[in-house]
This record gives structure tokens, sequence and C-alpha cells, in this order.
């Protein structure tokens, strides 16, 4: 197992999942974002199910650095209460890795 961590969020527009990424990674809180266009999310929401149209946030960042991007993306996203859940990587390529550890913030 290692420290490293992928993240999930959803956005309700495209350009607010730009500014989330681009501010994570600009702070070294993520060493990649990837942005899933036009998702559909079907969800409870105040004992009502919603749907609507999402742009999903896969976020790479390690353990340590997890709880600044939960706090990032909650001092930035639109929503009441966004998602932000973290699953661990239990393993990849050494090489992958190494390039992640090294595009995070030194404290990481």
């Amino acid at each position: 197992m290692t420290d490293k961590r992928i993240v999930l969020s959803t956005a309700g527009s495209e350009d607010e999942g730009r500014r989330i990424a681009t501010h994570l990674v600009d702070a070294q809180l993520a060493a990649c974002v990837n942005i899933v266009p036009q998702i559909e999310s079907i969800y409870r929401w105040q004992s009502k199910v919603e749907s609507g149209r999402e742009w999903l946030l896969i976020i790479k960042t390690s353990a340590q650095l997890f709880p600044a991007v939960r706090d990032a993306i909650r001092e930035l996203h639109s929503y009441q209460l966004p998602e932000c859940i973290a699953i661990n990587i239990e393993d990849g390529s050494s090489e992958y890795l190494e390039w992640l550890a090294d595009s995070l913030r030194e404290d990481s």
C-alpha cells in the first residue's frame, strides 16, 4: 500500500471544475486532476431524488495532503455539500508514484 490517494469530487460546471483543478495543481496539493465532462448524477438531496449534469474531478494526491485538498474544495465549491472522498492507491508503477510524489508539496 502507498500513502497516495485518489480523491473524487464533482463540479456543477466546467469552469468550476477547471478553477478547482487549477488551484489544487498550482498549490501542489494535487499532482494531476482529470476532469471528466458531462456526467449525469442521480442523488437524494433534502429528501428528494434529484439529477443533474456534473463534471467529475479525479484528483491525485497524498494522504497527508488530503485534509488541505478537502478544505480547498469546500472553500472553492459552489455546492453546499461538495463530494470529497478519498480512495487508497494500493499499488502502481514505481515511476508514476515517484512522479506523483515529486509533484506534490514537500510537506506531503
